[in-house]
């Protein structure tokens, strides 16, 4: 069994199911009479080889920009495979999965790193709607600031969405994402968050707002600097994206 333990919270529950590490996500200030029968967020840290090596480049601060953008492309790719397993749907005798084109799953990149972690989801959801969103954060304070937003007044019901996100330090913005996601009427339950890397600060929150939620990242860091950032991180995906 592949266990991933997080020095911050976690159940006593693990599991290995679909070559995935899995893991409970209970927040550490959670009061015990309410971890028992909860619905938890869930974290899944997939172990294949190409997504250790595609995070391995993202951490080197020798990678250059077309380099660094390609990993960050690429270990994208791996998680949103990961992120639609069970979005597949049974059809016709022979028991053929696809994602069915009437429904097609609605993909939300935060800016700017987000779009590239999105870069090839064409290639592995063959039906998708984009919504683009954008916030600013107060680099004294964390708190994010919306800037750009197109998603439309309301969802239909039961829409299944991806959200876009390379790095879960603080939460705020994905948060915030998610709470606007939640006013145009998507269950956050049929949401699937993926992130290069995500530390306990983010899952923390994540999961006392929104407890059934679903995670998938290439790591846990153990820590966030005072500044908000990711520790050891990657430095600022959407500045090293694009060179800027």
């Amino acid at each position: 069994m592949h266990c991933l333990r997080f020095t911050h919270a976690l159940s006593e529950a693990h599991e290995h199911k679909d070559e995935q590490i899995t893991a409970r996500w209970i927040p550490k200030a959670a009061p015990l009479e309410k971890r028992i029968g909860e619905e938890l967020t869930l974290v899944y840290v997939p172990p294949h080889p190409l997504v250790k090596h595609w995070l391995s480049v993202l951490r080197n601060e020798l990678s250059s920009t077309p380099v660094f953008r390609s990993a960050l492309a690429e270990l994208g790719r791996f998680l949103i495979y990961e992120a639609a397993r069970d979005w597949l749907t049974p059809c016709g005798v022979a028991g053929v999965e696809f994602i069915d084109p009437r429904e097609p799953v609605r993909v939300v990149p935060i800016l700017r790193g987000g779009l590239v972690l999105v870069e090839h989801v064409s290639s592995v959801l063959p039906a998708t709607q984009t919504y683009h969103i954008g916030f600013v954060r107060d680099e004294t304070t964390f708190q994010p600031t919306l800037y750009l937003n197109k998603l439309p007044d309301k969802f239909p019901d039961g829409v299944r969405v991806l959200v876009a996100d390379p790095m879960l330090a603080t939460g705020g913005t994905v948060i915030a994402t998610i709470d606007l996601l939640k006013q145009r009427n998507v269950d956050h339950r049929l949401i699937r968050v993926v992130s290069a890397a995500a530390a306990p600060p983010a899952l923390d929150q994540l999961s006392q707002k929104f407890p059934g939620l679903k995670i998938y990242t290439a790591t846990v860091d153990d820590e966030v600097s005072e500044k908000g950032d990711l520790v050891p991180g990657m430095g600022d995906a959407g500045d090293r994206s694009y060179g800027t």
